[in-house]
């Protein structure tokens, strides 16, 4: 299945752009060791501006610009631009150092206010990752290396957010005239080759000579947009492409028996059926708890899993991944599949005829899930239909119209709970009806601004609650396979679905 990223989702449309094997020029396994490292996905970035960088476009950015902070594979954050920052006692203030002697790609010095200017332009920019950033009261330039963040409010995933697209620094002097959607203006190790380059289906960069960094390990990037996992398998046995991450698991058990390739297994997305109206305003009936553990009770999770991702992936009942605090491993079975205590639930809450639930079918569910879906909750009077829709009327009317009270999606498992938190609990995006109570309120404010046990404590009390309270309904987490030819060594990368550009390195070096 095609990965519908829905955070890119929330702000625009994901346009799929189709490439050609032919012609899309080798990477290190192709054109020999370090000369080139060719890197393939299914995700187009919509633009090359820092405020529309969001989701498994990153890479795309982190060719041309650099982070505050960088984040090494195993999620431990590590200088970059920045070169040490600290907080206040009260955590409202962020400091940061900056490196000096840095520059653009046109010259233009990267110092305090070109910090600023990108917040500011991150903040105000329209993208879907602007909310991660929403804490920024001001950010106060004390001299040209060294800026202060004012806080409205603790943000425990800011520095992740600063390590992520809201870190990214591009040539204050572009900020304002549009030139960035097409030609990246950083301080990054490439620089985007415009004559290589099409638009939607290919990006060549090149490495930039005179880097202030570690130099890259590659003369050559590009990163090549598929619209299909079955043309991107063929690139990476033919040895067309150097690396890609496989979603679907036919694909997967493709590639399994080709001993010229590396395999490696990681899990990241949580498929999640995220029930919105949880206070009943479009779907009545979602506004009783019972009825949302109804639909978790009704869903056979193993046998879906078996069936539609051939066993891989890890069943679970939690939204939250194992590498946050509140992670809580039996709470990934806590949900049995149990359709006469389903049957049950619905009697108790007054829909023992069952009820319909409508839901946005986007293109890229295949018709097994479909049925699935249909057929488990049909089997204890839950009647789905189903919406077809592109992906450019999934924005408007789930998020803009909010026309639907629950969506099947496929959500990152970040391993910083409040960013999990951010993305799930608070009103936004996905909590687009604005649902709380008393419970979250209380323990959301405590994962906030509670010291680091205060906030461990308060995350997992926060995630059963959820789980009890069935505001999910989690199906699994997925398994994906990142692959890469012999001449590379791919590492996968903490809080992504895809590795960051600086997890790829000549096999060997």
């Amino acid at each position: 299945m095609k990965r519908y990223s829905p955070r890119i989702a929330a702000s625009a449309a994901c346009a799929a752009a189709a490439l050609a094997l032919t012609g899309c020029g080798g990477g290190g396994s192709a054109s020999g060791g370090a000369s080139g490292l060719d890197i393939a996905t299914l995700t187009a970035a919509q633009s090359l501006d820092p405020a529309d960088a969001i989701g498994s476009a990153l890479p795309f950015f982190q060719a041309a610009y650099d982070t505050l902070i960088k984040r090494d594979p195993d999620g431990s954050y590590k200088p970059m631009l920045a070169t040490q920052w600290s907080y206040d006692k009260d955590r409202t203030h962020l400091s940061l150092t900056l490196h000096s002697g840095v520059k653009f790609s046109d010259g233009t010095a990267f110092d305090g206010e070109a910090v600023k200017a990108n917040l500011e332009h991150f903040k105000n920019g329209g993208g879907g990752g602007a909310k991660y950033v929403k804490s920024i009261k001001d950010v106060k330039v004390v001299d040209p290396t060294h800026v202060v963040l004012e806080l409205s409010q603790p943000d425990p995933g800011l520095e992740f957010y600063l390590s992520d697209a809201a870190g990214l620094m591009a040539s204050p002097a572009k900020l304002k005239d549009g030139s960035l959607k097409t030609t990246p203006v950083g301080t990054g190790p490439y620089v985007l080759d415009k004559g290589k380059t099409a638009v939607g289906t290919k990006y060549v960069f090149d490495r930039k000579k005179d880097y202030w960094g570690d130099k890259a390990k590659f003369d050559t990037l590009t990163i090549s947009v598929f619209d299909n996992e079955t043309a991107l398998v063929n690139g990476l046995k033919t040895g067309q492409i150097d690396s890609a991450v496989l979603q679907d698991a036919n694909q997967q058990a493709a590639i399994a028996s080709d001993g010229n390739l590396k395999k490696t297994p990681f899990t990241f997305d949580v498929q999640s059926l995220l029930l919105f109206d949880r206070g009943g305003a479009r779907t009545p009936a979602l506004g009783k708890v019972k009825v949302r553990q109804a639909i978790n009770y009704a869903l056979d999770r193993r046998t879906m899993l078996d069936k539609i991702r051939q066993g891989r992936g890890e069943i679970t009942d939690q939204v939250f991944g194992p590498e946050t605090k509140a992670y809580d491993k039996t709470l990934d079975a806590y949900y049995s599949h149990d359709p006469a205590k389903a049957r049950q639930l619905l009697a108790q809450a007054g829909y023992s005829g069952g009820f319909t639930l409508k839901l946005p079918r986007v293109p890229s569910m295949g018709d097994a899930l479909v049925s699935s879906i249909q057929t488990d909750l049909g089997a204890v009077g839950i009647k789905v239909t189903w919406d077809q829709l592109d992906a450019a009327g999934a924005v408007q009317k789930v998020y803009r119209d909010r026309a639907y009270s629950a969506m099947v999606m496929n959500n990152g498992q970040s391993s910083i709970d409040w960013v999990t938190d951010q993305d799930l609990v608070t009103p936004g995006a996905f909590n687009m009806f604005g649902t709380t109570d008393p419970t979250v309120t209380r323990l959301l404010a405590q994962v906030q601004a509670g010291d680091a046990n205060q906030a461990a404590t308060a995350s997992r009390e926060l995630n059963r609650h959820l789980v009890e309270e069935a505001w999910f309904a989690p199906f699994y987490r997925l398994q994906y396979l990142l692959v890469s030819s012999k001449d590379v060594k791919a590492v996968t990368q903490s809080g992504m679905a895809v590795p960051s550009i600086y997890d790829y390195t000549p096999a060997g070096s």
